[in-house]
């Protein structure tokens, strides 16, 4: 019997590989790192080579650094970081151009025009999504536009698209796919009917025979070749990385919010089998999806949406762009050296502002510094912006939704942060808590995949397996919540609209 699941967890900086036993505990795990390239303010991009490499290599180390066979492998389950668009040549299997990462603003003027020409209602009813920068749809337009020959190879069929999890997957198994998670996150692919749309096909000028085959996040879609890991092995699990979160959060039922804290910060609300159109400028988007008997998804969960561009992604660059931390965990202990932020605020609007601003304009601010002003005093302003956008994205959650939240589960790297969650739960009011596992991206994938293959039976044995590590009570009077709350978007104010003429 098969003991494990294999999950590669592909995110921005880094790709990871863990085997997960019965279960939903970590047996195994492995992480690369691999280069960001920033060739021109606001944009941002991977080698989809580099990618490919340290997620193989690591999935092939876990398996040999731990003496594990394919034989003891049940499924592979994927999880990426979303909307990162790669295109890449049929034959050879090559890139075209780098990767855009999901951080890069160059269709920020794309999006202004189409908004101009009175689109935006079109794309918001179909897809869910505002027009943004963010996502793949305006990120492969600007390719096929501006890479030399794409256009016409794309319309011979020569070419194709895909985000991380497509091109994980043709790399695997030479299959072209897309789960309907990342697929929603395209602005091409309706999501009501779960299909892509030739309409919005037409808009953004993309030729359907670029695009992968949809599937479903759970069920069995392709076979990895016995070259990587010794013996073919099913691909069952897909997903995008903050739907996995909260599938792996076990937030299974409607009005359940998790939060992940990874280079980005993502929260998000379960709504049910039906999509629940915002009106605080959220994201309708597609959870999951179960593959039915003909194999095609059904039984598709949806979520709203709060993406916050920046969080741990801060601590990064108090590292590696000021240098005034070492290592990534030292952040804690240099913030807890200020009693408070000492009136700094620090707006981390590097790649524009996320939910609920959408200004892709915006760029990074520090405010209230005084002479007094110590590197603790930003270390901890750093940590505290993080707390504040999310409690703006909560904010809108709760208008949309109409109800109180009483708890908020939390995962990703800097959930690990005690100062972080503490201040988190005094900004919001309600109870954080952070689970045993905080590594859900990756377990929600393997959720999905063992689901698909009987490793696990139900989403009720899921559920029961998820455990709490521990609480974090708000202690924080209500003015001085509230208080903090105002400077902090008045610091927002003066980041908002930063790089437009005049």
């Amino acid at each position: 019997m098969s003991r494990y699941i294999l999950a590669l967890d592909q995110g921005t900086t880094s790709s990871r590989a863990i085997l997960f036993d019965r279960r939903g505990n970590i047996a195994a795990m492995e992480q690369q790192e691999f280069p960001q390239h920033y060739p021109q303010s606001g944009w941002v991009e991977h080698d989809a080579n580099d990618i490919w490499r340290s997620q193989l290599e690591v999935a092939q180390a876990v398996l040999k650094k731990h003496q594990v066979s394919a034989a003891d492998i049940a499924a592979i389950g994927i999880t990426n970081q979303r909307e990162t668009t790669v295109v890449w040549d049929r034959k050879t299997g090559e890139p075209v151009c780098p990767a855009i990462v999901w951080q890069d603003r160059r269709t920020a003027g794309l999006c202004d025009r189409l908004r101009a020409e009175g689109r935006e209602a079109l794309f918001a009813a179909r897809t869910g999504l505002v027009l943004d920068a963010y996502f793949a749809g305006t990120k492969l337009n600007w390719i096929l536009e501006n890479v030399a020959g794409a256009r016409e190879r794309a319309e011979r069929g020569e070419l194709a698209f895909g985000t991380v999890d497509s091109w994980l997957i043709y790399k695997l198994s030479g299959e072209h796919l897309v789960d309907s998670s990342n697929a929603s996150r395209s602005l091409l692919f309706d999501i009501h009917r779960g299909e892509w749309d030739d309409e919005l096909l037409a808009v953004l000028d993309v030729p359907r025979a670029m695009l992968p085959r949809v599937v479903a996040s759970s069920g069995v879609a392709a076979q990895a070749g016995e070259q990587w890991f010794g013996a073919a092995l099913p691909i069952a699990g897909i997903a995008g990385d903050q739907q996995a979160a909260t599938f792996g959060q076990a937030c299974l039922r409607q009005g359940m919010v998790k939060n992940t804290y990874g280079t980005g910060c993502f929260m998000l609300m379960h709504t049910g089998a039906q999509a629940a159109a915002s009106k605080n400028k959220l994201l309708t988007t597609v959870g999951w999806s179960f593959a039915g008997d003909d194999g095609k998804p059904r039984d598709t969960s949806y979520m709203l949406e709060g993406s916050i561009f920046v969080a741990g992604a801060v601590v990064q660059w108090l590292r590696d762009g000021l240098g005034i931390i070492e290592k990534s965990s030292d952040i804690e202990a240099l913030a807890a050296q200020a009693p408070d932020n000492g009136g700094v605020y620090f707006v981390p609007a590097f790649t524009g502002l996320g939910t609920p601003y959408w200004d892709p304009y915006a760029r990074g601010s520090m405010s209230g510094l005084t002479r007094g002003s110590t590197k603790a005093h930003i270390a901890r302003a750093a940590l505290e912006s993080i707390a504040y956008q999310t409690a703006d994205v909560l904010e809108a959650m709760q208008k949309d939704a109409a109800i109180a939240l009483a708890q908020l589960r939390v995962d990703g790297g800097a959930a690990r942060n005690d100062l972080l969650m503490q201040f988190q739960a005094d900004m919001l009011g309600v109870q954080v808590v952070r689970p045993q596992v905080t590594e859900t991206t990756a377990l929600g994938a393997a959720y999905l995949a063992g689901l698909a293959t009987g490793f696990w039976d139900s989403q009720e044995e899921i559920a029961s397996m998820w455990q709490v590590e521990r609480e974090f009570d708000p202690a924080m009077a209500p003015d001085q919540r509230q208080e903090l709350l105002d400077r902090w978007r008045r610091a927002v104010s003066c980041s908002k609209g930063w790089m437009l003429a005049g």
